[in-house]
């Protein structure tokens, strides 16, 4: 009995603060991966919930095919509107080609009416704004001389 305390003592008192530091370190490593292993559970409920309820997933998914039902729908209703507002465009580009013909075929400048034409367009579009935009001054980029 006396001879093992002799090669304990001698032992601690070598390598006494390495073997405290050890069993520390071993101590946080294993309070560490406690922890990890009794998160690990709680981070996924829904796979635990989606095997204990099958009508919660079923109610999800009907839910997701109904919204994007809804987005197709409306994705397709901007895209009439869409087709509808470049057929009016043609259509009045139609007008202005057969305008600018008749106008040709009976001598008259398909220039001028054009303008008169555009210069409708925009009164319509301006009659909101009472005030007319004026040019700036502008002055010539070469000299008179």
């Amino acid at each position: 009995l006396r001879l093992v305390p002799v090669p304990a003592g001698s032992l601690l008192s070598s390598y006494g603060w390495y073997i405290l530091l050890a069993a520390v370190a071993i101590y946080l490593l294993i309070q560490k991966i406690s922890q990890s292993l009794a998160a690990r559970p709680s981070s996924q409920p829904g796979a635990a919930d989606a095997a204990v309820e099958p009508d919660v997933v079923v109610r999800r998914q009907e839910a997701l095919a109904a919204a994007r039902l809804r987005m197709q729908e409306e994705l397709n209703a901007q895209a009439e509107r869409y087709k509808e507002k470049q057929r009016q465009l043609e259509e009045e580009k139609r007008r202005q080609k057969i305008a600018m013909w008749e106008s040709m075929q009976e001598g008259k400048s398909y220039k001028g009416n054009l303008k008169l034409n555009q210069q409708e367009v925009e009164s319509g579009a301006s009659a909101s704004s009472a005030v007319p935009k004026s040019k700036p001054n502008k002055k010539p980029l070469r000299g008179g001389g």
